[in-house]
């Protein structure tokens, strides 16, 4: 899960960042309206990107790790034993 900590931070900058001028009235108001705007967008666009946690990246990494090592053991294994198939078939 993406922490929306940041997001609430950057919403709430984005917000800061409106000109008085187009504050109007309840400022306030408006404020919290622009930051939830901000929010809602910023969390729209993340979740089209298709990130995952660093925790999954992670355990995903040990897992294409541990599939590497596996690999590279057969490709030795059958290698041997190419190698002995090659030997005990060679003309004596």
């Amino acid at each position: 899960m993406i922490d929306l900590n940041p997001i609430d931070e950057l919403a709430r900058r984005l917000s800061s960042l409106v000109p008085p001028g187009l504050r109007g009235h309840s400022s306030e108001e408006l404020r919290e309206e622009l930051q939830e705007n901000f929010k809602a967008v910023l969390q729209s666009g993340l979740a089209r990107l298709d990130l995952v946690t660093r925790e999954e990246f992670d355990v995903q990494r040990a897992v294409l790790l541990r599939t590497r090592e596996k690999l590279e053991a057969l490709e030795r294994l059958v290698a041997d034993l190419e190698a002995q198939a090659g030997a005990s078939s060679a003309p004596r």
